[in-house]
């Protein structure tokens, strides 16, 4: 956006809650029912300066599909899991087993048709 007044361009900040690096956009989506999230905007040429809250009155999400959630939250699980491992020789037993269980498990889509080995 550029300054009403001298035509530069202008900062937004996000605050004073939030740091620095926020966007607006992190900030209203991460924002709770009745909550309210103070931006401003300055122009560093001319002094500019203007100062704006959003509040939060209702909240509505749309449902996802639970499946993908789901598995959204098992792939973050184990990817923790497994940075905590250090012993070289665990994160490859580990990944042994993954492979023989995926050998054992009937799949009715093979994710890994395409992918040279």
């Amino acid at each position: 956006m550029d300054c009403p007044a001298c035509g530069s361009s202008v900062t937004l900040e996000v605050g004073p809650d939030h740091p620095l690096s926020t966007s607006l956009t992190d900030a209203l989506l991460a924002a709770d029912e009745d909550e309210c999230i103070e931006a401003s905007r300055n122009c560093w040429n001319c002094g500019w300066h203007e100062e704006r809250q959003v509040c939060v009155a209702s909240i509505e999400t749309t449902e996802g599909d639970e499946t993908a959630i789901e598995r959204a939250v098992l792939l973050d699980e184990i990817t923790d899991e497994l940075a905590a491992i250090e012993r070289l020789a665990t994160l490859a037993d580990a990944l042994a087993e993954v492979r023989r269980q995926r050998r054992l498990e009937p799949s009715a889509v093979d994710t890994d048709a395409d992918t040279p080995e």
